[in-house]
């Protein structure tokens, strides 16, 4: 006997609600993506000894590259190009060094002289000033801070096994970023035709043509690092400047290298500036110089950063600030190093994609018509 149809309409209906189905699918969906991700950064972290360097000389080479083609377009072989570029590369890195250490190890003897005399000052402040300080406290206090340094056997041995370990995986992500920014330079595209042939045929197109788009920003991300490191540079030379300090050009120079080293960089240029003012102009010039760093690492970090660099690599304000943030407590410095520049690829990357853009695409339409010709032959 067939059920009324008000009792099997009621048996239809389903029993968890379609808003639930909907929530439920978009649910596991998000979880699965989330879990491959999880997954990849786990291996990227796990792998950062080869990742790391790989990412140093991808920034090296799009700083490299133009140079490169520009030799080769003038008729240059392509290994003199190469060896040209990298030579020019490493002569301008390494002259600025020089510069630093040769200026600095000039007044080595002038510096450790005023370094005394500052520490001497300090002591004298102390004993004199309304605190009450004795010469006894004071040999006690360094008697204490000397024991408390104390380094058992134990604790310098595995110490220096850290140490070991540590410069060897540093020579070691030397040589794979050198190596690898050889063949960057040298052989780039070729190697990057590779590996846009492993995908499906339908997809190299809208891939190659978004990763020319990535690389593109790439290369306004590297000048624009350049231009906010020159305007550390110049503030803080400026400051020492005014300030009457020696060494002002090698303090300028080391805060343009350290520009490029996140945190560790702006830290240790600035504490050397501050500690030069010390030395030779005393605690209100070092109070001085310290509120002259801190205010141009804030104009980078609350201007530069987000607002020009932001504006170069097509990423808004507040993305490139949790970006580095993100970056850093994910990955630590290499966190921060890379975060702008991968958010901005990623960014151009799937834009790209997602709006289609290789349709009329020349770089695009090279591997359509590549398609085309294989299907014909």
């Amino acid at each position: 006997m067939p059920l009324p149809r008000k009792l099997r309409a009621d048996r239809e209906k389903p029993v968890v609600p379609p808003g639930v189905q909907i929530a439920a699918a978009w649910s596991w969906r998000f979880v699965a993506i989330v879990g491959a991700l999880a997954v990849a950064l786990l291996l990227i972290i796990q792998l950062s000894f080869l990742v790391v360097p790989l990412l140093i000389a991808v920034l090296l080479a799009v700083l490299a590259t133009p140079l490169a083609k520009q030799l080769r377009r003038i008729g240059f072989p392509g290994w003199l190009a190469t060896l040209s570029t990298l030579v020019t590369l490493f002569a301008a890195v390494g002259a600025l060094v020089w510069l630093v250490v040769d200026e600095i190890t000039r007044d080595f003897a002038s510096l450790q002289r005023r370094s005394i005399q500052a520490y001497d000052d300090f002591i004298a402040f102390l004993l004199e000033s309304p605190l009450g300080v004795t010469e006894a406290q004071l040999t006690q206090w360094f008697d204490s801070f000397l024991i408390d340094m104390e380094w058992n056997t134990a604790w310098v041995l595995s110490g220096a096994l850290s140490v070991t370990s540590s410069v060897g995986s540093v020579l070691v992500g030397v040589g794979i970023a050198f190596f690898a920014l050889i063949f960057f330079v040298h052989d780039g595209a070729r190697i990057w035709r590779w590996v846009v042939g492993l995908l499906p045929t339908d997809a190299r197109g809208p891939v190659a043509g978004a990763s020319s788009k990535g690389w593109a920003t790439l290369t306004k991300f590297v000048n624009v690092q350049i231009f906010v490191a020159a305007v550390d540079a110049l503030g803080i030379g400026l400051g020492a400047f005014f300030l009457g300090l020696p060494l002002v050009l090698p303090i300028a120079v080391a805060v343009f290298l350290g520009g490029f080293v996140p945190i560790i960089g702006a830290f240790v240029t600035g504490a050397i500036a501050a500690f030069i003012a010390l030395v030779y102009a005393g605690p209100v010039a070092a109070l001085i110089m310290v509120i002259i760093v801190l205010a141009v690492q804030q104009l980078e970090s609350q201007v530069l950063q987000p607002l020009v660099m932001g504006a170069a690599v097509k990423v808004h304000p507040l993305a490139v600030v949790l970006a580095v943030a993100a970056g850093g407590f994910l990955a630590g410095i290499p966190g921060v190093l890379f975060a702008v520049p991968v958010v901005a690829y990623l960014n151009v990357f799937i834009s790209y994609l997602s709006r289609s853009e290789w349709v009329g695409d020349p770089e695009a339409a090279k591997w359509s018509a590549a398609k085309t010709a294989s299907v014909n032959a």
